[in-house]
């Protein structure tokens, strides 16, 4: 590498499953240079088709010129040959620089770097990732080594050895994925501020890529590696998760989905494109990635082992994709009218590898949105849900720093569960009642027995189940607190802006109106059992998870 080699500008941006119950709110290429982001610079191609929609104007929409068949084959190797189809390498691609923004102060990639590092968190997967794919953007134009590196700490919130072990065995896929491509991933333990800027000094690394998640604890790792990287090292940020990136669909918290949907559905033809293919890399990396004990890595972790892992989900890319084949082919008929019904199987039951980052949102909008003409309501629900809704929740998050508590509920919420929080409630239960599913409700024990047992709760069921939480605590305050705890304690998908969105939307009518003023809820939306034996066979559901079957 020559020392004579200009200096380059990463440049950028500084930074400055379910539907709703009655139509409720959610729950559930080619840049030049270096510039890590130069805002209205590369913008992404642009897509095809319209649909009619509000007011009968016309929206562009997600559905491709030419809908295409189901490929012969499996989907993730369909999936690989449209990559190669887009571009060979995200180097002759034409990459939406939009996606990213500096987080540093200086956007000078200094002399003599030794390479790039693609700091893994939120997003935990190689192929479909715009973090991964800028970073060796990054590096395939400067003829860098190209490096991962991923930060496992002790523990996370209520995460249990379901949480971490359902990711720990993701990352052993990503590390294997890496390896064949001639990348180095490095499983760095402990917290990122104490110990990835080390790692980029110890190895001269030139420029750092990370990807986005908007929750309090990792926008404070992002915080707090920038305050610790070297001053001469560029650190940039790419939103992979969402399809527009959260900071370009709304620069504000957004009320509801109604105010968010048009600026989402605006922007799909600039940002939903095909992706690239990360390839093996051609630079060499100067030092080699640590072998990997996987098992020790599991036994140096400080959390919950007794709840279980479960068995239905495997982790990992590749099963992740197999599920979403899955979806497509059986399910995807059914979603648009059986989709609020738990006794049907008509959900995607994505999440988990949504929530991990193993299964790209991306990836499954451009492959369920081939099969709209012959499914119309049913992808155009999955895109409201897995798009704009999920999409509305990184949007509350991000801008609401008080998520996941009472106070950052609308003016009218807080005011009307402050004049019923005296209110008296039919019944009081305490968490451990609630945890173990022993309330009068035999519905309820169901739905919280399914979510203990295979992590993951039924989503038309997870708002009527966080409503009662309200309706048999003592306060709302309390209400959100224990319903949270369970959420993230059980659900595989916890942790998540989906599951906060969930609980507010359930408890404090986020994203959400006053509707007829009653006890204990005042103006937030109430649910009731007969509303949800109007809707599906009840006693089907609660006979399928009722304990004496669960303890079999």
């Amino acid at each position: 590498m020559s020392p004579k080699r200009r200096k380059r500008k990463l440049s950028g941006k500084r930074d400055s499953e379910n539907d709703a119950a009655e139509n409720g709110a959610a729950c559930d290429r080619n840049g030049g240079g270096s510039s890590l982001a130069r805002p209205g610079e590369g913008d992404g191609t642009k897509g095809t088709g319209e649909t009619s929609s509000d007011g009968g104007k016309k929206r562009k929409t997600m559905e491709p010129a030419v809908e295409r068949g189901e490929a012969p084959g499996s989907l993730e190797e369909a999936a690989r040959q449209a990559r190669l189809r887009a571009a060979p390498s995200v180097q002759e691609f034409k990459y939406n620089k939009k996606r990213v923004r500096l987080i540093s102060q200086g956007a000078e990639l200094k002399e003599g770097e030794q390479g790039i590092v693609y700091w893994m968190s939120r997003d935990q997967r190689v192929q479909d990732n715009w973090a991964f794919l800028y970073a060796q953007r990054l590096a395939l134009k400067q003829s860098l080594p190209l490096h991962v590196c991923f930060c496992l700490v002790p523990k996370f919130l209520e995460a249990t050895i379901r949480h971490f072990g359902f990711m720990l065995k993701g990352l052993e896929e990503v590390a294997q994925e890496c390896r064949e491509l001639d990348i180095p991933f490095h499983l760095l333990i402990g917290f990122a501020k104490d110990v990835l800027p080390d790692f980029v000094a110890q190895h001269g690394v030139g420029g750092m890529v990370t990807d986005f998640a908007p929750l309090r604890i990792p926008t404070q790792w992002v915080q707090e590696v920038k305050e610790r990287l070297p001053p001469d090292v560029p650190f940039a940020q790419v939103d992979a998760h969402n399809i527009v990136p959260c900071w370009v669909a709304s620069d504000k918290q957004e009320y509801g989905a109604r105010t968010i949907r048009r600026k989402i559905h605006d922007r799909l033809s600039e940002f939903l494109t095909e992706f690239p293919p990360i390839i093996k890399h051609p630079s060499p990396a100067t030092f080699q990635a640590e072998p990997i004990d996987w098992e020790a890595c599991r036994a140096s972790l400080q959390v919950d082992c007794t709840v279980k892992e479960v068995e239905w989900a495997k982790p990992g890319t590749a099963a992740g994709l197999q599920v979403l084949d899955s979806f497509i082919g059986q399910r995807l008929k059914f979603f648009g009218s059986d989709r609020n019904n738990p006794n049907k199987g008509a959900l995607s039951n994505l999440s988990p590898w949504f929530h991990f980052g193993q299964v790209s949102v991306q990836r499954a909008i451009l492959e369920v949105q081939k099969y709209r003409s012959k499914h119309k309501e049913s992808v155009d629900g999955f895109i409201e849900e897995a798009v704009v809704r999920r999409e509305l929740a990184d949007n509350f998050c991000y801008y609401n720093k008080n998520y996941d508590k009472v106070e950052g509920a609308y003016d009218w919420a807080k005011t009307t569960l402050k004049l019923h929080a005296k209110d008296k409630r039919p019944y009081l239960y305490e968490l451990k009642q609630l945890e173990e599913g022993k309330t009068h409700d035999l519905l309820w024990n169901a739905a919280q027995l399914q979510m203990v047992r295979e992590g993951k709760m039924h989503g038309f069921l997870r708002m009527y189940w966080a409503k009662k939480i309200l309706e048999w605590t003592s306060s709302p305050e309390e209400a959100l607190k224990f319903a949270i705890y369970l959420n993230d304690r059980f659900e595989l998908d916890g942790r998540d802006p989906n599951g906060y969105v969930g609980c507010m939307w359930s408890i404090c009518g986020i994203h959400d109106q006053g509707w007829a003023e009653r006890a204990v809820f005042g103006k937030i939306r109430y649910m009731n059992y007969a509303g949800c034996k109007r809707k599906f066979d009840v006693g089907q559901f609660e006979g399928k998870y009722s304990p004496r079957k669960l303890c079999k």
